[in-house]
């Protein structure tokens, strides 16, 4: 069983309240991230943009802890997923982030 925080927990107790909250949903692929539980992260990301799939920084996060995990063909998948919706919804400030990032791994 992953290690949990007691972030983590509270989330818990919101997400009991409200299972949809993208915000939530992002929160714990955070702290997830930060415990090195990929695998973990990367599935609350993805449940993040089934609720919002306009939510850009769950694709940055998410090709970050796919690089992190040295999964990098994932991760450039995943950045390029996230700027082409960024783009599509004039978030473009977040696509420059993420083609940079981008640049550093090609």
């Amino acid at each position: 069983m992953p290690q949990t925080t007691d972030r983590m927990q509270k989330l818990e107790a919101m997400l009991a309240k409200d299972a949809g909250d993208p915000f939530l949903l992002f929160a714990m692929g955070m702290e997830h991230k930060k415990l090195k539980q990929t695998a973990e992260a990367v599935d609350w990301f993805k449940r993040t943009l089934a609720k919002d799939p306009g939510y850009c920084v769950a694709y940055h996060q998410a090709a970050l802890a796919y690089e992190d995990a040295g999964n990098i063909d994932l991760a450039k998948q995943t950045y390029r997923e996230g700027i082409a919706v960024a783009r599509q919804k004039g978030d473009y400030h977040a696509a420059e982030e993420m083609e940079a990032a981008l640049s550093m791994i090609e």
